[in-house]
């Protein structure tokens, strides 16, 4: 899937929310062609952004689903708790502290972090260290007071 060229990029959250952010993500990626899997640390919290994803705006549909709704390899982005990839996707998001232990079966690899939460930046720094020992092309993406990504190295 990916010629060894992963890229892991770090999303640090300043000024909006996961919920404000995550969908527009989502989007981008399919827009790109890319299926999409979005890791978060409990089963609850997945149910929780399914919900999200059906009502985040009124005008637009973004297909997904979990493990409760079936047929996950049919799911262009699919919300899962644990590192399988029923989907064969190509971007990963990590969010609220989820891990990955091999980035180098996607495209791309994106961390999403509460700038505002000392243990979330560390874990950061920590996943950018192992990233970085691990060859992987990084990024870092800060918000601005505005909510839009700059690119900061």
């Amino acid at each position: 899937m990916t010629n060894g060229e992963t890229e892991v990029y770090f999303y640090h959250l300043e000024s909006r929310t996961l919920e404000q952010v995550l969908p527009a993500l989502l989007e981008r990626s399919l827009e790109r062609g890319w299926r999409a899997a979005v890791q978060a640390a409990s089963p609850e919290r997945v149910e929780a952004l399914n919900t999200l994803l059906w009502t985040y705006r009124d005008d637009s549909f973004l297909p997904h689903g979990a493990a409760s709704d079936g047929a996950p390899e049919s799911q262009p982005v699919y919300l899962t708790d644990s590192e399988a990839n029923p989907n064969d996707a190509a971007v990963r998001f990590l969010v609220d502290g989820a891990t990955l232990n091999d980035a180098a079966p996607y495209t791309r690899v994106v961390h999403i972090f509460d700038g505002h939460d000392d243990g979330a930046v560390a874990r950061a720094r920590e996943a950018w260290a192992t990233a970085k020992t691990q060859g992987y092309s990084i990024s870092y993406w800060q918000q601005d007071e505005e909510g839009r990504w700059q690119q900061k190295a």
